[in-house]
């Protein structure tokens, strides 16, 4: 047993490290790729075409608008374009009066720094101080310099606009599934976890581990719906999204329903780790309470993955009725955890009570309701989804 523990955990630290997101993944290379494609495009056409002799405006360009969107990329061209002639401009103007290139600077920087942070346009402003800062390098400011560096930045973000939008435009619809699929994982995980500590003789480190791991539910959600986010604005100006292998997501809904999960568990864990506290009145629940609860965590946790495995290969008669089937013993095993109600002490029963009162609401969260017919796109159907 202890030899298939430790397999166990080996091959969750090798998943954990696999899976790491410091490594590059697909959509990163890509973008990569695609970001030094559209730099040398840039830079061959205000080369060969502009017969610009240092063309480095333009990849500079193209580089910065290979967007995680095209929409984004199409909103930022806007904000890199103006921040870089405003740079240019302001470095031009300030070189042209003085007449030296250190006193242009000490006027050009906190002007385009200021006029960075100032205007609504994010990381685009950083743009504008640098911007300023090449063309002094240059050494050139004359009007016809100026239009120069002007047209290769617009030529750049032209490339770049059009390198993003028509090689493989980024669409983000499969990291929403994944994150979908997480959040029942992790629940059962950790519903698994409470049902085998219970019966063992759990302390209040123990517990508070409980509590910690049921506290990052709730971080999980928010990754989603920023994924969701991220997924609708790849679909705009998007004109290869239709030829993309589509992802079907899970309708808000299932956001709905394992944010109530999450509470439940937060409560759950919060009276576990009461109870185990030498610093709480709350007393320990029985020995037999505590069995019968085991069974119905063990029985939920079922159900969490049953729900994961219908989100990602779609429902089936089979995984729906192993569904049902678990949350029935989940609710009979609560029946029983309830008859320990009967007769204990106002202490001990408001340790039970809050146990059950946590585990009957979250059966009723993960049990379908009347208004919960809609299935989700791509035609999974499961809980109040």
């Amino acid at each position: 047993m202890l030899g298939s523990e430790k397999t166990a955990a080996v091959r969750e630290r090798l998943g954990a490290l696999t899976s790491d997101a410091r490594l590059p993944d697909r959509y990163q290379l890509v973008q990569s790729l695609k970001a030094a494609a559209a730099a040398a495009l840039a830079w061959a056409l205000t080369g060969w075409w502009l017969a610009a002799p240092m063309a480095l405006m333009a990849p500079w360009a193209a580089v910065a608008l290979v967007q995680g969107t095209v929409y984004r990329s199409l909103r930022s061209a806007v904000e890199l374009i103006a921040m870089m002639a405003s740079g240019t401009l302001l470095a031009a103007g300030a070189a042209a009066v003085t007449g030296n290139t250190m006193t242009a600077m000490l006027i050009a920087l906190p002007l385009t720094v200021l006029l960075g942070n100032w205007l609504p346009v994010g990381e685009q402003g950083l743009y504008a101080p640098t911007t300023a800062l090449f063309v002094l390098a240059y050494g050139t400011y004359s009007l016809s310099a100026v239009g120069h560096r002007l047209l290769e930045t617009v030529v750049g973000a032209v490339v770049g606009i059009a390198v993003n939008a028509i090689v493989l435009p980024p669409v983000h619809s499969l990291h929403v599934r994944n994150l979908a699929c997480a959040l029942p994982r992790d629940c059962s995980r950790l519903l698994r976890e409470l049902s085998e500590g219970l019966v063992e003789e759990y302390d209040e480190e123990r517990a508070e581990r409980w509590h910690r791991a049921a506290g990052e539910l709730p971080g999980a959600l928010s990754d989603l719906r920023a994924a969701r986010g991220w997924a609708t604005e790849s679909f705009r100006f998007n004109p290869g999204h239709r030829m993309r292998r589509s992802t079907p997501s899970p309708s808000e809904r299932w956001d709905v329903v394992w944010a109530q999960v999450g509470n439940q568990l937060l409560t759950i864990t919060l009276t576990l780790w009461e109870t185990a506290s030498e610093r709480r009145a709350l007393p320990r629940p029985s020995g037999p309470f505590l069995e019968d609860l085991s069974i119905v965590l063990a029985a939920a946790s079922k159900v969490c993955a049953a729900d994961e495995t219908i989100m990602e290969q779609g429902p089936d008669d089979a995984c729906l009725g192993k569904r049902a089937g678990h949350l029935a013993e989940a609710r009979r095993a609560l029946a029983a955890a309830k008859r320990h109600l009967r007769g204990p002490g106002p202490d001990t029963g408001a340790s039970l009570g809050s146990l059950v009162a946590g585990c009957q609401a979250l059966l009723d969260d993960l049990t379908p309701g009347e208004d919960d017919s809609a299935p989700l796109a791509g035609g999974a159907r499961t809980g109040r989804i």
